[in-house]
C-alpha cells in the first residue's frame, strides 16, 4: 500500500461554526485540545468532560477567527485529523465507487464545498498533491459544514503516480476538461470511476490528462464559459451517482 504522505509539520487548528464544531467532536480521530464559547452556545453541545472548556464573550471568540467569520459562539483548538493513506482507501472500495482527484485546486472554499458534495453523494475520498492544496483549516472545515470530519482526505506528493495506483484498483480515470468530444454522461458506465478536476482557470495539466484514461465535459450551454470547480465536481458526483 502506498505511503506517500505530506511532509510538513502539522500546526494546531481552530475550528468555529455549529456544523462543522459538532462533527469535529463526534469524531473520535480529532484531537481537541481546549472549547471555547459563550454559555449560552455550549449549552446546546454534548462536550468531552476531558477537554478543557473556556467560557468567553462573543466579541472575545471574534478575534480568535477570521474578520466576520460566523463562529456561532463556539471555537474549538485542535490538532490536524491524521494521515490518510490511498493504499488503505483504495483496499477499502466497494465494488462500485467514485473516487475525486483533485489537480491543484487551492482555494479552501472550493476544497471545503468539494468535500461537502462528496459527503452528500456517498463518495469513496478525495486526493490532492500536498503542495498544490489548501491546508486544513478552520475556513476549509467551515465551508464543508462538517464533512471534513467524514469523508477521508488524501494527500500526495505525486499525482501522477497517485492516478496510476488508482488505475491499479480498477478506476476508470476520467478527467473533465471544458474542450472534451465526449459527455461525461457518455464516459461513465465503469462500476469505479475517479473522476479528475483541475483548477477554475488552468483546468488540468498535461500530465494530469495524460495519466486519465478519458477526457470528458459536461454538457453546457454556450452563455457560460465555465463552472466553479466546486459545482462541476457536485455536478459530476451526481452523474456518476446517477450513472
Amino acid at each position: 500500500m502506498s505511503r506517500d504522505h505530506r511532509p510538513a509539520p502539522k500546526q494546531r487548528l481552530r475550528i468555529w461554526g455549529k456544523h462543522a464544531v459538532m462533527a469535529a467532536l463526534a469524531n473520535p480521530e480529532r484531537r481537541i485540545t481546549q472549547i471555547l464559547g459563550s454559555r449560552a452556545a455550549l449549552g446546546e453541545y454534548d462536550l468531552p468532560h476531558q477537554v478543557p472548556v473556556r467560557y468567553a464573550e462573543a466579541a472575545d471568540l471574534g478575534r480568535l477567527v477570521p474578520r466576520d467569520a460566523p463562529h456561532q459562539g463556539i471555537v474549538i483548538e485542535c490538532d490536524p485529523l491524521p494521515d490518510v493513506w490511498l493504499g488503505d482507501v483504495l483496499a477499502e472500495a466497494p465494488a462500485r465507487a467514485t473516487l475525486l482527484v483533485l489537480d491543484q485546486v487551492t482555494d479552501p472554499h472550493n476544497v471545503g464545498a468539494i468535500l461537502r458534495s462528496a459527503a452528500a453523494f456517498d463518495a469513496l475520498g478525495i486526493v490532492t498533491q500536498d503542495r498544490h492544496a489548501p491546508p486544513e483549516s478552520g475556513v476549509l472545515a467551515r465551508s464543508a459544514s462538517g464533512a471534513l470530519e467524514i469523508v477521508p482526505w488524501v494527500r500526495v506528493t505525486n499525482l501522477a503516480r497517485a492516478l496510476e495506483e488508482i488505475a491499479q484498483a480498477e478506476f476508470w480515470r476520467i478527467g473533465l476538461d471544458g474542450g472534451a468530444n465526449v459527455t461525461l454522461s457518455e464516459a461513465l458506465g465503469a462500476p469505479r470511476v475517479a473522476l479528475v478536476l483541475g483548477a477554475e482557470g488552468e483546468g488540468l495539466r498535461q500530465n494530469t490528462i495524460a495519466h486519465c484514461d478519458q477526457v470528458a465535459r459536461l454538457p453546457m450551454s454556450a452563455k457560460v464559459e465555465s463552472l466553479n470547480v466546486s459545482n462541476a465536481a457536485a455536478i459530476a458526483l451526481y452523474a456518476a451517482s446517477s450513472a
